[in-house]
């Protein structure tokens, strides 16, 4: 490690403020961002812990919006259960040690192409809240690691339409517990979304095919005849690009079968 400041704020009018100064760094629940400062891959000199920020904290449920605050917990998230699709995929997050320090917030800020979150907003069509403004899904996922946060930007919250069905099923990596291929199924009155991690070279997207195919017909049958490319897939020691291409259909289907 090396020498750096912590700020430990109480508002998001002080987080905000605190990200406002030189090479400063919003911290979540570190379960990232510590990991990458251990490999020198980020050395910002300010550390700002959202930890203490209560406003970021929490889960409120209004009519069919499930709102949840930017720091609030993994464990939480699969401890509440008003979205169950959202909880299941929340339970199956690293280990008891991770879901109990990761936060959603943190999560979606970093954006890994092999993430859970990434695909339950994008497959929920969430919106994310910062301290600034307000961002859809769609807009918000920009590839690997890229997202539409602008320098100094803090997700305060995510807000999320909870679906009349949803499940959420990965393929583990086992050593890391990330998902090699998951997918995240909603379904609502306006039609069927699918999101995909783990598998791009663009990181998490949506598979338009399916959710078409399943918006006339909700079962794993309407898969049958679609496939996905290879191209752009990611290809490493853990899985070829044709594999992971062959696991989206697999996975996608497992978890039609577990929302039906």
């Amino acid at each position: 490690m090396y020498n750096f400041d912590v700020v430990t704020p109480n508002t998001i009018a002080e987080a905000a403020a605190a990200m406002a100064g030189d090479e400063a760094q919003a911290l979540g629940g570190g379960q990232t961002l510590i990991p990458t400062l251990k490999q020198r891959l980020a050395s910002p000199n300010t550390l700002v812990s959202l930890s203490g920020v209560s406003e970021m904290q929490g889960i409120t449920k209004s009519g069919d919006t499930l709102r949840i605050g930017g720091a609030t917990t993994h464990h939480a998230v699969a401890s509440d259960g008003s979205y169950p699709g959202l909880s299941g995929l929340a339970g199956q997050i690293g280990d008891p040690a991770v879901r109990n320090r990761g936060t959603i917030g943190g999560s979606l800020a970093n954006n890994d192409p092999a993430a859970c979150y990434p695909a339950a907003a994008l497959a929920s069509g969430a919106t994310i809240i910062t301290n600034t403004r307000e961002i859809a899904a769609d807009d918000y996922f920009q590839g690997m690691f890229e997202t539409a946060l602008e320098e100094g930007e803090i997700i305060t919250a995510v807000s999320f339409p909870i679906p009349q069905a949803a499940n959420y099923q990965k393929f583990v990596q086992p050593a890391s517990r990330f998902a090699l291929v998951g997918v995240f199924v909603a379904k609502y009155a306006s039609g069927v979304r699918v999101a995909v991690t783990g598998a791009s070279n663009d990181g998490v997207f949506r598979w338009t095919e399916a959710e078409e195919a399943l918006s006339r017909d909700f079962s794993a049958a309407a898969l049958e005849g679609l496939s996905v490319s290879e191209d752009d897939m990611i290809s490493d020691l853990h899985g070829t690009a044709r594999y992971r291409a062959h696991l989206i259909k697999v996975v996608t289907a497992r978890a039609v079968t577990a929302a039906s």
